[in-house]
């Protein structure tokens, strides 16, 4: 259980220190701001969406090492994929974080599997989160500031 902690604290530690996918996009088709004000979280998250597939995903924001490390592997992961397969990814991922217990199936998520530790710690499920309710309203064509509230 140690060992598992241990590579949890490295990765969510390398994320939030070298951010992957971390610039503002010129050319995004999507644009979108979120809000978590019980910690503080702000981000923007740029899509660019091309036939239907995520050909480029990047945020900018300040926040907790969770809300960064989050944000920097969700950009990661949407690369290549189709809308379907980012609503797939999306439902997992949440289902993973908010479930009372790991979900028997995860293997899908890949790295993003060792965020599903956030679930032990209520009060950071919006922070893990916040990115992904972003990047989904950003898909949905919505414009209102997601927040966590």
């Amino acid at each position: 259980m140690s060992d598992l902690r241990e590579l949890y604290q490295e990765i969510i530690i390398d994320h939030n220190r070298q951010p992957r996918n971390f610039y503002e996009m010129e050319d995004a088709t999507q644009k979108i701001d979120g809000f978590n004000p019980l910690c503080g979280d702000r981000i923007t998250i740029y899509l660019k969406v091309e036939n239907g597939i995520v050909e480029k995903a990047s945020f900018k924001g300040t926040g907790c090492a969770i809300s960064i490390a989050s944000a920097s592997m969700m950009t990661d992961s949407l690369l290549g994929k189709t809308i379907q397969q980012v609503e797939a990814v999306f439902e997992k991922f949440h289902q993973l974080i908010t479930a009372a217990k790991k979900p028997e199936t995860t293997d899908e998520l890949g790295k993003l599997n060792v965020l599903g530790g956030v679930r032990n710690y209520p009060s950071r499920i919006k922070c893990a989160t916040l990115a992904w309710h972003a990047m989904h309203a950003a898909l949905n064509q919505e414009s209102d500031t997601v927040t966590t509230e």
